[in-house]
């Protein structure tokens, strides 16, 4: 089955069309294509408390362009969330409005617990754990996205306004880094002996970069000497050096802060980066729905 997601995020929009399908082992989804477009809603939201009149002009060409080539792949069904940057944009209502009247795609804003469970469902069909205890983080633009799983359910879920984007743009209170470790010690007993997963493209991009892509795994020593050596790089070196693209080369950096400061609080030793993220949980979403409803 042929579906599609749009995930409308702080950093990035995206377009994913996928092959969702049954098979012995479970739900299978495998990429037929995927864009990515770098807008950054984030910025003008942090700074100004609202998405701007270009960006928002920027948002509904991509919309636009993105739905011509949902006519084109005809996908059985499609969704379009949008998550942190619209969340807290004061004039998101009308830029829904707007793209709904320009382009007819129907923008859905999910809260933060909403965004973790549709992120932390994938874990269930493609990962396998070693502990009764599974920690999912999914570090955005705008915020970092946590999850607790425990025997294929998920028993937690957390939404803090930490995210890359908002780091550098030194957005973050030092109360909601507290308000993630009093959150995190909940599970107190269970550190140390927890796996970890990873989604993102900055932990996609460090574990390829330093850790082992081969099994996609990164530990946290390889994070912290990741974060020390892109510290201390100028961001054209980044980029020349490394081969970030520009819009990846500043937002890595406090990636690897996030990561590494969970890991540190956790007791954690390396984290599992299967390459997945919301659009891949959208068309899962989207495929259980479909499917349930045809054996009703």
């Amino acid at each position: 089955m042929l579906l599609s997601a749009i995930d409308i995020g702080t950093n990035a929009v995206r377009l994913l069309f996928a092959n969702v399908f049954n098979s012995k082992s479970g739900i299978v989804s495998e990429k037929a294509t995927l864009l990515r477009i770098p807008l950054r809603l984030g910025l003008d939201v942090f700074n100004s408390g609202k998405i701007s009149d270009k960006k928002a002009d920027d948002l509904v060409k991509t919309m636009l362009a993105f739905k011509l080539l949902i006519e084109v792949y005809n996908p059985q069904a499609y969704r379009v969330a949008a998550t942190s940057a619209m969340r807290e944009a004061s004039n998101k209502e009308d830029i829904i409005a707007r793209v709904k009247a320009e382009t007819g795609l129907n923008i859905h804003i999910i809260n933060g617990i909403q965004e973790a469970n549709i992120i932390s469902s994938l874990s269930k069909v493609y990962v396998n754990r070693d502990f009764n205890k599974t920690l999912y983080i999914d570090v955005g633009g705008g915020s970092t996205e946590l999850s607790i799983i425990e025997k294929d359910e998920l028993i937690a879920s957390g939404s803090f306004k930490i995210g890359t984007l908002r780091l550098l743009a030194n957005k973050v209170e030092k109360s909601e880094w507290e308000r993630m470790r009093r959150w995190l010690q909940e599970f107190k007993s269970d550190f140390g002996r927890m796996n970890c997963i990873g989604s993102g493209g900055n932990i996609n991009k460090l574990t390829k970069l330093y850790g082992h892509s081969s099994n996609n795994r990164i530990g946290f020593d390889e994070l912290v000497g990741a974060q020390k050596q892109l510290k201390a790089m100028p961001l054209k070196e980044r980029i020349e050096s490394m081969g970030l693209r520009p819009d990846r080369a500043d937002v890595i950096v406090p990636a690897s802060r996030i990561f590494i400061r969970i890991l540190k609080w956790t007791g954690i030793g390396e984290v599992i980066t299967p390459r997945l993220g919301l659009a891949d949980g959208l068309v899962l979403s989207l495929y259980k729905e479909l499917t349930a409803t045809s054996q009703d």
